[in-house]
């Protein structure tokens, strides 16, 4: 029989070569309801595969005969060193995928020597992140209807240590999350096929449910009823929950309750680029959410150029949204980010195998930065520049 190539196939993390190898792992591990919470993206997923045709569109430019054998990609995010241009994203409802997923993420990336942002959706206590986990811990914020959730937020996580806000300002119209919606006949309600499926899985069973019942919003218990407080039903409870108000004038707000570094999250634009500058925040992050908003949206990849461009080194620039490579990660930094928010990637890492899985997705994902970094001839990511990059 002739050769032919096979999708991976092995449960083991050690021979997971990517990050894809991961994914894979983890759409087996998990019941398919809550892998198609981390998958998924809005309405047609035009915006979730838009980010990486970006990505995969821009071409790397080497240059040759450069003894790179010091390279390093230790560099400085917000004025801290970190050992890599990395940051973990917010992502919520981890308990779903792992019993101690923001434990899991927070601790590899103190490891690491990178920040981890907690989500306000977060399955575990943002206290007990900062006792248990340690590292350079920033909070991220979802102003909701009822503001008091955000004051209390922000008032626990300056008592906790937390040493930077990140104000996600994209999700106050939720985006319609139709794959994810339908694994369920209602809100928080399964459909019968999800619940066959749960008994395909009985190591998550016992490991998630048997062990520490049904993931909760632990962040958010004092605030909301019983049959809300529960992840169970992913997008599908949480809509109701946010709040279309939000302006920029929330930012005076925020200022007031939080003295620490605030990032503005959601920015793909250079006029709310220079306006949260000229608002004193501390940094942007260029996000479409990772595709899970606003459908036909365009990528962050994109809008980079031209928002450094405008803002100079009047304040960082990070940025997220389909990023699975070493290679695209060098792309961004060449463009102007001083670091990429990680999502999707650490949680196949999570879901593939806890702790471990998230460490081998860091592995793997500063393995390919360090290759490319000698590849392109540079021993250190602040030799990279647009001379790095070609746009078709």
């Amino acid at each position: 029989m002739p050769w032919k190539r096979r999708s991976f196939g092995s449960n083991h993390l050690s021979r997971a070569l990517n990050i894809a190898d991961l994914r894979e792992i983890a759409r087996r591990r998990v019941p398919g309801f809550a892998f198609e919470y981390l998958e998924g993206g809005a309405e047609d997923e035009v915006t979730l595969r838009g980010n990486r045709e970006a990505l995969e569109r821009l071409r790397l430019i080497p240059q040759t005969l450069v003894d790179t054998t010091a390279r390093h990609q230790r560099t400085a995010i917000l004025g801290r060193p970190a050992n890599s241009p990395l940051v973990i994203a917010p992502t919520g409802l981890n308990g779903m995928l792992d019993p101690q997923g923001d434990l899991a993420l927070a601790r590899a990336a103190a490891r690491l020597g990178v920040p981890f942002t907690l989500s306000t959706m977060s399955t575990t206590r943002l206290e007990e992140v900062a006792s248990r986990a340690g590292g350079r811990l920033w909070m991220q914020l979802y102003v909701l209807k009822d503001r008091a959730i955000a004051r209390d937020i922000m008032q626990r996580a300056a008592a906790a240590g937390y040493e930077a806000l990140v104000f996600t300002t994209d999700a106050n119209v939720f985006g319609s999350r139709e794959w994810d919606q339908r694994s369920y006949r209602a809100p928080g309600k399964p459909t019968i096929r999800t619940a066959l499926d749960l008994l395909r899985h009985p190591r998550w069973l016992v490991e998630v449910l048997g062990r520490h019942g049904m993931p909760r919003f632990r962040n958010l218990e004092a605030f909301l009823p019983p049959s809300a407080a529960t992840a169970l039903g992913g997008s599908t409870v949480i809509p109701p929950l946010f709040d279309a108000t939000i302006s920029w004038d929330d930012i005076t707000w925020i200022r007031q309750l939080w003295r620490g570094r605030l990032l503005i999250k959601g920015v793909l634009s250079v006029a709310d680029a220079e306006r949260a500058a000229a608002l004193g925040c501390d940094g942007i992050v260029l996000s479409n959410h990772g595709g899970r908003q606003l459908d036909s949206c365009v990528a962050p990849i994109e809008v980079l150029p031209q928002i450094v461009r405008a803002l100079g080194a009047r304040l960082p620039i990070l940025i997220d949204s389909g990023f699975r490579r070493g290679t695209d990660i060098v792309k961004a930094l060449a463009l102007g980010a001083q670091a990429v928010m990680i999502g999707r990637a650490t949680l196949y890492g999570l879901a593939a195998g806890g702790e471990p899985g998230v460490e081998r997705a860091l592995s793997i994902l500063t393995g390919e930065i360090h290759r490319v970094l000698g590849q392109l001839g540079c021993n250190s990511v602040a030799e990279l520049g647009p001379q790095h990059v070609r746009a078709p």
